[in-house]
């Protein structure tokens, strides 16, 4: 089994392949590197062939998004670690060794990302990531580095490694025994926040997520799927009632989920002030979306083990005290786990 495989989803990337993986190949040397193309158009993998680098490749025939394509692809290969890699990601010397050298350290530790910056404003942090993913308690994502509209300039300040509530997917460590343990990816999720329910789930079995300062990617955002299309805002408003499904139980389920019904109906009110009118329509389509698979939710769903979330609204903090960075926001907390479960027991590692 090799130590590590670098595995890029491909649904027609070859413009970013072509402009990327020699990156990739440069800065990778002694490790595999594979492309898993999902049904793409573009003759991406005709261009991989003609090119000669040295890649691996699958070839799937149907499309099954980021989820369904990533479980797909990671049951074919062998590796200790896997590093999922969008296609729109530019990688810089020396991107792996930190990573790696800190999942060696704690092995506790199930998933990690780099430091995410913006290929189009290098000096800045991108919106996918930024510098480690965190969820707040009703259920939106925010990042150190990116909360909502605002990016953080990188001056350092996230130079560290701490543990997060979840990495990204655009550029996700992770270690291949865990991933098979917990199932891969739920397809339900198709794209967008699968990689979020997936490091909640982790947690839930005592696995610990981190992020990695000393390692650095830029990445372009929205290469398959650009953030004003209203499919991506179907996607995100459909898979985050998805995601507190799942891993909410009890109280805390009907009390969240109503809550954010409500929210998501007045967050329509800035598509509309916008003129973004396919996107309020893309609202209403995910929430009845959501409300037809209720019965598949419920019927897989049990008690869940409560994890830390970030105790306060985020969405307050930025809208309405205007506190539009990460160092402003006055919650906190500590995402290490009280005590491991499951198979996690026999992975803790000794204390710092």
């Amino acid at each position: 089994m090799t130590k590590v495989a670098i595995v890029i989803l491909n649904y027609n990337g070859r413009a970013f392949l072509q402009k990327f993986l020699p990156t990739v190949l440069r800065y990778s040397e002694g490790f595999e590197v594979w492309v898993a193309d999902n049904a793409s158009t573009d003759q991406s993998l005709e261009w991989l062939k003609d090119a000669g680098l040295p890649v691996q490749t699958l070839s799937f025939d149907t499309n099954e998004g980021y989820a369904g394509g990533y479980n797909r692809a990671l049951k074919q290969i062998s590796a200790e670690y896997f590093i999922l890699l969008n296609s729109d990601i530019e990688v810089t010397e020396n991107w792996i060794e930190p990573v790696i050298a800190l999942l060696d350290a704690e092995p506790n530790i199930a998933a990690c990302q780099p430091k995410i910056c913006a290929y189009d404003l290098p000096s800045h942090f991108e919106y996918a990531g930024a510098a480690g993913g965190h969820l707040d308690y009703l259920g939106y994502p925010f990042c150190r580095g990116r909360i909502f509209d605002t990016r953080e300039e990188d001056l350092g300040q996230y130079d560290d490694e701490v543990d997060i509530f979840w990495a990204t997917g655009a550029c996700l460590f992770v270690r291949s025994e865990v991933f098979a343990e917990l199932g891969g990816f739920d397809e339900i999720f198709f794209a967008h926040m699968e990689e979020i329910d997936f490091c909640w789930r982790l947690k839930q079995r005592g696995y610990r997520v981190a992020y990695c300062g000393h390692s650095r990617v830029y990445h372009v955002g929205g290469g398959t799927l650009h953030k004003s299309n209203p499919r991506k805002t179907f996607l995100n408003y459909r898979n985050n009632l998805i995601m507190l499904y799942k891993n909410l139980s009890g109280a805390d389920r009907v009390k969240v989920i109503g809550i954010r019904l409500f929210l998501d109906g007045l967050s329509s009110f800035r598509f509309i002030a916008a003129g973004a009118f396919p996107d309020v329509l893309a609202i209403i389509k995910a929430h009845f979306a959501f409300y037809r698979l209720i019965p598949r939710l419920f019927r897989s769903s049990g008690p869940k083990k409560k994890v830390r979330l970030y105790p306060k609204s985020v969405v307050w903090e930025y809208f309405g005290l205007g506190r539009h960075t990460f160092a402003e926001l006055k919650g906190s907390v500590d995402y290490r786990p009280e005590l491991p479960v499951s198979s996690a027991e026999t992975r803790q590692a000794p204390a710092r």
